[in-house]
């Protein structure tokens, strides 16, 4: 297969998987756009996190909040659990890699918050404990997962939101995740500020 050939495959099944996630999952993503509204109406905020690409989709969704996603208006209250080195690294240290979220969780998490937990397996072993400590906390949870659901699958409690794309392959999963975060953001600023456009 030459090169242009392997390129034109990786669009077909990108396309391909986006529209069967489309399919089996708008109706999650309408949900968590939903809970995500009502978290910010109320003066929540949401706190999010993954691993890798999926920790580098986390700040892409806070940065969208903070800042602004495609509509003028005030930033909203989002943190990435991901960016802080020294509290990533002491907490490493002190304790394990897979606390690095659950202790971040526990000391700005409260009530009424929601966290958005991402993994593309679904066992990424410090999200899931993200995902323990956001329900002690009495936090709701959106989670962005792929594959069968992984270890995450049995954790959800009512009122949370799994958000789960069809697929087996890595980047066909964050490449689905990606076009989520971006309907999340669009469901919060139109149910905030109404549809302007």
């Amino acid at each position: 297969m030459d090169s242009v050939e392997r390129v034109r495959e990786h669009f077909t099944e990108s396309l391909v998987t986006k529209q069967q996630a489309m399919e089996t999952i708008s109706e999650a993503i309408a949900a968590g756009g939903q809970l995500m509204s009502e978290c910010l109406l109320n003066d929540g905020k949401i706190l999010s996190c993954g691993n890798g690409g999926s920790a580098a989709d986390s700040q892409h969704f806070s940065s969208e909040l903070l800042n602004r996603f495609e509509m003028e208006r005030p930033g909203l209250p989002a943190m990435a659990l991901t960016t802080d080195s020294s509290t990533l690294t002491s907490i490493s240290n002190d304790y394990a890699y897979e606390e690095i979220f659950s202790k971040q969780v526990r000391a700005l998490g409260k009530s009424g918050d929601v966290l958005l937990g991402i993994s593309t397996s679904g066992n990424s072993e410090n999200v899931i404990r993200a995902i323990k400590a956001a329900h002690e906390r009495s936090m709701r949870v959106v989670a962005l997962t792929g594959r069968d659901g992984g270890s995450m699958a049995g954790m959800f409690q009512p009122g949370d939101v799994e958000i789960r794309v069809p697929a087996t392959r890595t980047a066909r999963i964050q490449e689905v995740h990606l076009v989520v975060i971006h309907c999340l953001c669009d469901l919060i600023d139109t149910t905030l500020l109404g549809d302007a456009q």
